[in-house]
């Protein structure tokens, strides 16, 4: 009953490796580094028309893509992990609320950022204000989710959710930890608690080190 999973060291499927790492679930990596080139990315295509990461095979044989659909199920198949407040919860709908505007309006401007001659084309001042524009944009959004929320211990309150280790994956990627201090104090407390979680450190290490200076 394992579950495979195709991702890469410090991408987008971190938090779901975490996840499944928490929950105690068996899983393997095929590694796929989709942004090194087509070879890569192809690695992907016969699970995922979009050749991109992360994508989920369950022990069923299911397809699962998009990382917050994947931490949500995830979450929603192992109830003994906690990693979700339930339907019935008071929680749940800001749960549902973050974890979709993570995805659309923080995750989607790295499609932009990888290869910002999809909008800008061949021209190197045009990719380059795209590079700062996305940048702003996502400081931006962090800022707006700060403004919204009222963390306690983790974002939701005393409780680890997916919701926090898909923050604070996503956190680390540019900007960076220093912009997003700046722009989400608040959120910024909780991040660091996941970055320090004893049961994470290993897993940390081994598929995203990092340091804040």
């Amino acid at each position: 009953m394992t579950y495979t999973l195709y991702g890469a060291a410090g991408s987008g499927s971190v938090p779901v490796e975490a996840a499944l790492t928490l929950i105690g679930a068996p899983y393997e990596v095929i590694e796929a580094v989709t942004w090194e080139g087509d070879a890569e990315r192809d690695k992907v295509a016969p699970v995922n028309p979009m050749r991109q990461i992360p994508a989920l095979i369950t022990p069923d044989g299911e397809t699962l893509t998009e990382s917050a659909a994947i931490l949500i199920w995830l979450a929603e198949q192992h109830p003994e992990a906690a990693l979700a407040p339930e339907p019935c919860d008071p929680r749940r709908a800001q749960f549902l609320r973050w974890m979709s505007f993570i995805p659309a309006s923080i995750y989607s401007m790295f499609w932009v950022r990888d290869a910002p001659s999809r909008l800008g084309g061949d021209d190197p001042a045009a990719q380059a204000r795209i590079e700062a524009l996305t940048l702003d944009r996502i400081a931006e959004c962090w800022s707006v989710m700060d403004s919204q929320i009222t963390p306690g211990r983790w974002l939701l309150g005393d409780e680890l959710t997916v919701l926090d280790l898909y923050v604070a994956t996503v956190s680390r990627w540019r900007p960076r930890r220093e912009r997003f201090a700046e722009v989400a104090p608040r959120m910024t407390p909780v991040v660091r608690r996941v970055d320090a979680l004893p049961e994470l450190q290993a897993f940390w290490a081994a598929r995203f080190p990092f340091a804040e200076d």
